[in-house]
């Protein structure tokens, strides 16, 4: 995909790699709850790491009566005093996107997803404010509490900070077989779609039905249904950038929703899928919204909660 170079202006970014954020346990495991906008987290960490997801399920469960994507707008229980980390001294934006190939890719495809959602505020008469783009290498620190390689890319609402240790690039193309520039322009995409959820008030809204609710199944249907529609985001900001498309590239980004599907990574990690422990969608649900996305270029296509509202 063929991005224009990053305006440093134009973009808000921060650089924690090389900091010191130890003493948190991975995953946020011991009754913490996690940030919204995470790919998969326990199941890319069964994935990758060869950790058993249920296990994982089950630890993040403990002490919240909720399920693994709980939407959150503050600290972790017991991260409150945690501040968020500040960027490096001396660092700006050209010297943060330009650190290596991975991260110049990052900052372009931010550029042009605040270039291409802004407009799409404005003229919904909607306040728009971009999110930060927050590098991290193995540990950082977020506004949600901890930040973790293993818990791969993730949005915090409460900064509204997109946070990413550009390894997981690494393991999307090595080991979970989704290679090519496009495939990690849709990680980010898809995060970004959580940032446009969180400034319409979906996220919110999302939260409270979760609470009231009551019940983990039905907390985890609502969670699928809000990362599809991110995913659908994701596709109509590639639809309003079609020029910049290169041939192979929708094989890409379709490549990584399916390699991405709650049922292909439970597979994957020697697990029989359970749809009622899905909190991201089936490889064919992701793969579908996505491909809405591109083929309509329309946000207004991406309501994955109609049905909820015809009932």
């Amino acid at each position: 995909m063929k991005l224009d170079d990053f305006d440093p202006s134009a973009i808000d970014v921060e650089d924690q790699r090389g900091g010191n954020f130890g003493g948190g346990l991975p995953l946020g495991l011991g009754g913490g709850r996690l940030g919204c906008g995470t790919l998969v987290i326990a199941l890319i960490a069964a994935a990758v790491f060869g950790v058993n997801p249920l296990q994982l399920i089950g630890a993040l469960d403990q002490g919240t009566g909720q399920g693994t994507e709980t939407q959150v707008g503050g600290p972790l229980p017991g991260q409150e005093g945690l501040a968020p980390a500040a960027p490096r001294a001396g660092t700006s934006a050209s010297e943060i996107c330009t650190l290596d190939e991975a991260s110049r890719q990052t900052c372009n495809a931010l550029s042009s997803l605040n270039k291409t959602w802004e407009p799409i505020f404005r003229q919904s008469n909607v306040p728009f404010s971009r999110p930060k783009l927050v590098f991290y290498s193995r540990q950082g620190q977020s506004g949600c509490g901890a930040a973790q390689s293993a818990m791969g890319p993730f949005y915090c609402p409460a900064d509204n900070g997109i946070y990413l240790d550009t390894d997981f690039y690494r393991e999307l193309g090595q080991r979970l077989g989704a290679s090519g520039d496009f495939a990690r322009n849709y990680v980010i995409a898809h995060e970004y779609g959580h940032h446009v959820q969180n400034l319409v008030g979906t996220s919110d809204q999302v939260r409270r039905l979760q609470q009231d609710a009551g019940d983990r199944a039905m907390a985890n249907r609502l969670s699928v249904r809000l990362e599809l529609q991110a995913d659908c985001y994701a596709g109509v900001w590639a639809a309003r950038n079609r020029d910049r498309i290169e041939p192979g590239d929708l094989e890409e980004g379709l490549t990584a929703a399916h390699q991405i599907g709650d049922d292909t990574l439970m597979q994957g990690a020697g697990q029989r899928p359970l749809e009622e422990a899905f909190t991201h969608g089936s490889s064919a649900q992701r793969m579908e919204w996505l491909r809405r996305g591109i083929e309509t270029g329309n946000e207004d296509a991406c309501d994955t909660f109609a049905d909820l509202r015809r009932r």
